[in-house]
C-alpha cells in the first residue's frame, strides 16, 4: 500500500456548520485556505464562492432569514473571546458588530425579519454572561443590554412572536436550567427548577411559541426528547431514546417539521417528520445519509429541506441536503481527500472490554490493512478530552495517517464520557476521578491479549483532559508506555483551577473538585506531583494563548520531568490557544510528534 507523509493527511479537508438562507443560499464553513473561512453554494457540488479570507478560524455562520447577508463569529488566536461580524454576501463588506475584543460573544440568533440579534457575552464582568439584543447595524456598545445575568448563560434563539428569549443556564456540564426572558419587561421565568444534576440541553421553540422542544435527562439515565408547556412548566415525553441519548432536535416552527438525533454507541441515527400533535411524532423515511456521524441540521426557508453535515470513519465531513419528506440525501460540496484515495481510508472497529470492576468500556480498535510486523504493530492508545467527551467514528486525519505507516489505534470511552448515560458520565467524579486511569491500565492490558499488537510499543496520546490523562497514565503505570504524548493537558489541578478563564472555574470544580473543599485530593491526583514515576519520554505540546489549560501547565511538567531525568520535547505555539487551528502550525506539531514516535516507538 502506498504510504503518505502527515502533510498530506491534514490537508485533508472538512466542510461543515451548514446553513439554508432565505434565497436557496447554502453557506458553510470549510477550511480549503487552512483555517475554517465562509464559502457558500447555490447548487449541489457547484464550485463554491469564498467570502472571508482570515488567518483566524471562522467558528459559526448563520445567514439572515430575510437579507442576503450573515453573521459569522471568530477570535484572535485561539483566545476563545469571539467577535460577532456581518457579511454582506452581495458587495462583500464585512463589519465587526460587537468589537470588544476582551469579551466573549456567544450568538443566539436573528429575530425572524433579520432586523435584531441577541448574544450573550461577559463584557460587564469577566465572570459571569448577560443577555443583549442589538440592531442589524448597529455596532459595539450600541447593544441593549436586556438582562443581567450571574452565571454561564446562553440564548437558544427568538419566539415565533419576536418577544421573548430562551435562556440557557449551565451551572455544570450535567447541570442545566431553562429560562424565558420577556423582552419588553425584562421579566426572566425559570422553567426548570429542579434538585440535583439534570441536563436540560439543545432547547427550540415550538410551533406558536406555547412550549419548548428540549432534550433531558430529568427522570431517566439518558436523555429524551421532551416538551415543556411554558404555561403550566409541565413536560411531556415525545421521543424516548431508550438506552441510548437524544443528543438535539431542530424544528421548522412553520411546517411543524422536525429532526433529532440518537447517539447509538457512538453512532448517530437520524429521525425527520412532523408534529401532528404537541407531543406525536408521525415519522418520515429515515435519512438516506453514510454511516457515521451526523448534525448541524438547519431547515430550509419553506421547512420542505434540511442541510445537516456527516461524516465517517472513512470519509471526512461533508454537507448533505435532505429532502425531509422522503430522506432522498444529495451531497452539496465536496471537500478534498488531498488525493488519497478515499478507498484507503480504514474503518473503525467497535469493541468492549472487561475492567477492573466488570464494566465494559466502549472502545473503537483500528489496524493497518498490512501485514503486521512479527512483533506487532505498534499502538496509540488515543484517549480523548473532555472528560465530558466522547470519541465518536467521525474522521480524523492523523488516525488515517497512523493506519497509513503501520500503527495501530485505540481509542478508549473510559469512565466519564458521555453517550452512555448520566450514571457512566459520572463514575469519575471529583474522588473517583482516577478510577478512569484504571479503565485504560485495562484497555492496555486487553491490547496486551491481541495477537497484532506489540506489547512493548504501546503510546498514551491525548488533548486537553485527554493530555492529563497521558500523563496520569504515564506515572500511575510507568511500565505500559513507551512514549507519551500530551497535548495542551493539564498537569496540576490547582493551578490549572486558579488559572482557567474566570467563566470557566465553577463548571470545572463541579468536575473535578473545588479549590476551598477538595485542595489536598486535587493536588494527590495530579501528575506534577508524582512526576518521579514517569519513565516514558514524553512530547508536550501547547498554545501560548490557552484560555482553558493556560500554558504554564506544559512549562511546569516540562521543567520537572527534565530535572528528573526523562527524554522530554516541547512545542509551544504563540498563535494557538485550546488545540491548534492554523493549518502551518498544525503540520509542525505532527511532523514533530511522528519524529518524536519514529525515534522511541
Amino acid at each position: 500500500m502506498r504510504q503518505y507523509d502527515i502533510e498530506r493527511y491534514l490537508n485533508v479537508r472538512n466542510a461543515g456548520g451548514a446553513d439554508l438562507g432565505p434565497d436557496g443560499r447554502l453557506s458553510f464553513l470549510l477550511n480549503t485556505t487552512g483555517t475554517g473561512q465562509v464559502w457558500s453554494l447555490r447548487e449541489p457540488e457547484s464550485w463554491p464562492e469564498q467570502h472571508t479570507f482570515f488567518e483566524e478560524s471562522v467558528s459559526f455562520v448563520d445567514s439572515s432569514p430575510e437579507r442576503s447577508e450573515a453573521v459569522f463569529g471568530m477570535d484572535e488566536g485561539g483566545n476563545e473571546r469571539a467577535q460577532l461580524y456581518r457579511l454582506d454576501y452581495e458587495s462583500g463588506a464585512i463589519e465587526n458588530l460587537t468589537d470588544m475584543p476582551e469579551a466573549k460573544h456567544r450568538w443566539g440568533g436573528w429575530d425572524s425579519a433579520g432586523d435584531r440579534f441577541a448574544f450573550a457575552s461577559n463584557r460587564r464582568d469577566e465572570a459571569v454572561f448577560d443577555v443583549y439584543v442589538q440592531g442589524r447595524d448597529e455596532t459595539g456598545d450600541d447593544a441593549e443590554l436586556v438582562y443581567e445575568g450571574d452565571g454561564w448563560l446562553s440564548v437558544a434563539g427568538w419566539s415565533p412572536s419576536d418577544d421573548r428569549l430562551i435562556v440557557h443556564e449551565a451551572h455544570s456540564s450535567f447541570d442545566h436550567d431553562v429560562y424565558t426572558l420577556d423582552l419588553s419587561t425584562g421579566d426572566l421565568t425559570h422553567h426548570t427548577p429542579h434538585e440535583g444534576d439534570v441536563r436540560y440541553s439543545s432547547p427550540e421553540w415550538g410551533p406558536g411559541g406555547e412550549g419548548v422542544y428540549l432534550v433531558t435527562d430529568r427522570e431517566t439515565d439518558t436523555l429524551r426528547l421532551e416538551r415543556l408547556d411554558l404555561e403550566t412548566d409541565e413536560f411531556a415525553v415525545v421521543a424516548d431514546g431508550g438506552e441510548w441519548n437524544v443528543d438535539g432536535v431542530a424544528i421548522d416552527e412553520d411546517t411543524r417539521r422536525l429532526v433529532y438525533s440518537r447517539n447509538v454507541d457512538g453512532y448517530t441515527e437520524l429521525t425527520a417528520g412532523e408534529l401532528v400533535a404537541p407531543d406525536r411524532i408521525d415519522e418520515f423515511p429515515t435519512p438516506e445519509l453514510p454511516r457515521g456521524v451526523a448534525g448541524g441540521v438547519s431547515f430550509g426557508p419553506d421547512g420542505d429541506r434540511f442541510a445537516v453535515t456527516s461524516t465517517g470513519s472513512t470519509h471526512n465531513a461533508n454537507v448533505f441536503v435532505v429532502e425531509a419528506t422522503t430522506g432522498e440525501a444529495e451531497r452539496w460540496t465536496r471537500a478534498s481527500t488531498a488525493g488519497i484515495p478515499a478507498d484507503t481510508f480504514v474503518e473503525r472497529e467497535l469493541v468492549h472490554y472487561p475492567t477492573f470492576d466488570g464494566r465494559e468500556i466502549p472502545a473503537f480498535f483500528s489496524v493497518p490493512e498490512t501485514e503486521p510486523p512479527e512483533s506487532g504493530y505498534p499502538v496509540v492508545v488515543d484517549i480523548h478530552g473532555g472528560p465530558e467527551s466522547q470519541r465518536r467514528p467521525s474522521f480524523a486525519s492523523v488516525t488515517q495517517y497512523l493506519l497509513n505507516n503501520g500503527y495501530a489505534v485505540f481509542e478508549p470511552n473510559v469512565r466519564g464520557s458521555s453517550g452512555y448515560g448520566k450514571a457512566y458520565s459520572g463514575l469519575d467524579d471529583v474522588e473517583n476521578r482516577m478510577d478512569s486511569v484504571k479503565d485504560v491500565r485495562e484497555g492496555v492490558g486487553w491490547l496486551h491479549d491481541h495477537p497484532e499488537v506489540d506489547p512493548d510499543r504501546v503510546v498514551a496520546m491525548g488533548g486537553s483532559y485527554g493530555g492529563f490523562m497521558v500523563l496520569a497514565s504515564l506515572t500511575e503505570y510507568p511500565e505500559l508506555w513507551a512514549a507519551g504524548v500530551d497535548i495542551v493537558g493539564i498537569a496540576n489541578f490547582v493551578t490549572f483551577l486558579e488559572n482557567t478563564g474566570d467563566w470557566r472555574r465553577s463548571l470545572r470544580e463541579a468536575e473535578y473538585g473545588s479549590l476551598d473543599g477538595d485542595r489536598e485530593f486535587l493536588e494527590s491526583v495530579s501528575p506534577i506531583n508524582n512526576i518521579e514515576r514517569i519513565e516514558a519520554p514524553l512530547f508536550v505540546l501547547h498554545g501560548e494563548n490557552d484560555p482553558r489549560v493556560p500554558v504554564g501547565e506544559a512549562e511546569q511538567i516540562v521543567e520537572e520531568a527534565r530535572e528528573q531525568g526523562v527524554p522530554v520535547r516541547k512545542l509551544i505555539f504563540e498563535d494557538e490557544g485550546h488545540g491548534f487551528a492554523k493549518l502551518d502550525n498544525r503540520i509542525e506539531a505532527y511532523r514533530e510528534i511522528v519524529d518524536f514516535l519514529a525515534e522511541h516507538v
